[in-house]
């Protein structure tokens, strides 16, 4: 998606927003438990919350170049599913032994991030109902932010008390990424129990490269069973304000 007008600006920075579009997770074959299965029709709010933000951007029209990108599918057990044991081969190049089926999301933001990259998008924002392990971080309260791209995450951070949408930054040393080493591929899809959010967040750094990039984990706030002052019960549209935000 891209803003109508901005494709005569060929010079200067241009942000991608890539957003996780998973219409219904069921896992897979490493299928998630039936409890709450039902909220996994939610699995595409980081999808959401990207074009949300063009559409309000495309009225606004900031001078920033931005396009968005939402890759986008449903995760079902069937007899052609991806299983665990498998290798997979990214449009970087770069192959994916499969560990858990259940950890799809950040395979098909591996490929659109390399995808933003190939189109020229010199700073990368992706949005993504990535982990559980971020909400036992963090609870319902605030979303996960990792990336290499520190100048960003402080416009992020300082916007927060704007948008309303709280952020919490997480650290993303280079010792996690020993839990995503494969012996048969260049990198799994997943590792350990331990820091699963901030291993996500590695796994996607191999697709960012050295492209400046920042990613959202919002999966404790897709949605809100109370409700919030700007946000009713159910589905709340998390990241739209903190994407529109960042270019003005």
């Amino acid at each position: 998606m891209r803003i109508p007008g901005q494709e005569k600006k060929t010079k200067g920075e241009m942000y991608a927003f890539v957003g996780k579009g998973v219409t219904f997770d069921s896992g897979g074959i490493s299928i998630k438990p039936a409890e709450r299965m039902e909220e996994m029709k939610a699995d595409m709010a980081g999808g959401a919350a990207v074009l949300g933000a063009m559409v309000a951007l495309a009225q606004l029209r900031p001078r920033q170049r931005v396009m968005g990108l939402i890759p986008a599918v449903e995760n079902l057990p069937s007899g052609r599913a991806t299983r665990p044991g498998d290798v997979v081969k990214s449009l970087s190049g770069k192959t994916v032994e499969i560990i858990n089926t259940d950890a799809e999301g950040r395979l098909i933001l591996a490929d659109a991030l390399t995808y933003a990259r190939n189109l020229g998008a010199t700073g990368l924002v992706d949005v993504a109902t990535l982990t559980g392990a971020i909400v036992v971080a963090l609870g319902m309260v605030r979303a996960g932010m990792m990336g290499t791209d520190e100048k960003t995450m402080e416009r992020l951070k300082r916007n927060s008390s704007i948008t309303g949408e709280r952020l919490w930054q997480l650290p993303l040393d280079d010792e996690y990424r020993k839990q995503i080493r494969s012996e048969i591929a260049d990198i799994k899809n997943v590792g350990n129990r331990w820091g699963g959010a901030i291993t996500a967040a590695k796994f996607l750094q191999e697709f960012a490269e050295n492209t400046p990039w920042v990613h959202l984990d919002i999966a404790a706030m897709d949605l809100d069973s109370d409700g919030r002052p700007y946000a009713s019960k159910g589905a709340t549209g998390f990241g739209v304000r903190t994407l529109v935000q960042l270019m003005l």
